[in-house]
């Protein structure tokens, strides 16, 4: 460990495996939104490049060109909201012992498509989990085969030439959501306990506090995505992002023209983030909820190390338009400043200190 490294890890604790998890998640199935207009969400998501799969009058399903039935579950409801995610566990008996949690539902049957059983959970920030089990897969959907690059060293494309579709761009699956908490210890602490799940990297504050955890499946030698989820200090629990894998940057360059073309309103990008190194383009949809494209991540086996690094603005992009202050910028209503209030007076990890470093940082 370098003096600069060492250094960071001074304020500790920071986020860490748990020597013996309750169960081992396999996948990032889907996540659970409630919204008022599904038509609109279809819209800007079938623009986006998921398919619907199935509706009925109150809920929506949209699925990735990859065998799961569903990937995006809505609910009709008065107001916009993220609930949470599902994650899909080894066996019924991963079920069983996730039953046992304080809070945990029973195994139950689910009903939406793919059938299987289930365990729900809620987090310590109150996201709701849906730990799945036997869910059956669906077809796959065809989506085109990464188009061939001619480099400097290599030259496969002769008397060929490029012209990717001029149409959305189609979504391989789900890779990973962020949420922000304001809870940020316990709630880093009960994804390594409850899912196994290993921090990949850590952002942390001038004085080493840390921020932002990027977490990664424990699949063993199976190499898994540089983060499944990331979880990042807030001042309230919210959702920050989703994110889509594509086949390749040609889809992701598509996809921004096809949504600049019909009027959705861009966040982020084209850029490469450093942790992940995921080739990157964020979207709002009607909510102004962000959603981005990405190809080309990192994947890791479960033996690399964590990484420790700082956090700033700078540090959210190799190359690229820098991350916009609108990238970060808290929505701020009356609800939220008294959200805000609370979690200062409540919260271990919320305190003004840290919330003007945040603020020094990005606002």
């Amino acid at each position: 460990m370098n003096q600069s490294t060492a250094a960071l890890r001074l304020n500790t604790p920071h986020p860490t495996r748990h020597p013996s998890p309750r169960v081992k998640a396999q996948r990032l199935t889907h996540l659970i939104f409630e919204r008022p207009d599904l038509d609109e969400a279809a819209r800007f998501l079938s623009d986006f490049g998921l398919s619907v799969s199935h509706q009925d009058a109150d809920t929506l399903y949209l699925r990735a060109a990859d065998p799961t039935p569903y990937c995006y579950r809505i609910h009709r409801a008065a107001q916009a909201r993220f609930l949470g995610f599902g994650l899909e566990v080894c066996s019924e008996a991963d079920l069983d012992r996730l039953a046992e949690a304080e809070g945990a539902s029973s195994v139950e049957r689910i009903t939406h498509p793919g059938t299987g059983k289930q365990v729900r959970l809620l987090d310590p920030s109150g996201f709701i989990v849906e730990a799945i089990h036997g869910q059956l897969a669906s077809n796959p959907l065809p989506h085109r085969s990464a188009l061939a690059l001619n480099l400097a060293d290599k030259q496969p494309r002769i008397n060929r030439t490029q012209r990717p579709p001029v149409a959305p761009p189609e979504v391989l699956r789900l890779g990973h959501v962020v949420i922000e908490v304001a809870d940020y210890q316990a709630t880093c602490a009960w994804y390594t306990q409850y899912f196994g799940l290993i921090p990949s990297d850590i952002q942390v504050l001038p004085d080493g506090t840390p921020i932002v955890t990027f977490m990664r499946l424990d699949r063993g030698e199976i190499p898994t995505d540089h983060h499944t989820l990331a979880i990042a200090q807030g001042f309230a629990a919210t959702y920050s992002h989703s994110a889509y894998e594509l086949v390749d940057a040609d889809a992701l360059g598509m996809g921004q023209r096809v949504l600049q073309e019909r009027g959705w309103k861009h966040s982020w990008g084209i850029g490469r983030h450093i942790l992940g190194s995921q080739i990157f383009d964020y979207w709002q949809d009607p909510w102004g909820d962000k959603h981005e494209h990405y190809c080309d991540g990192d994947i890791f086996t479960a033996t690399q190390p964590t990484g420790i690094h700082p956090v700033s603005r700078a540090a959210m992009a190799q190359w690229g338009q820098r991350m916009p202050k609108s990238f970060t910028q808290p929505r701020l209503t009356l609800s939220s400043l008294r959200t805000l209030m609370r979690n200062l007076r409540h919260s271990p990890d919320l305190t003004l200190s840290k919330l003007m470093a945040l603020i020094r940082l990005f606002g």
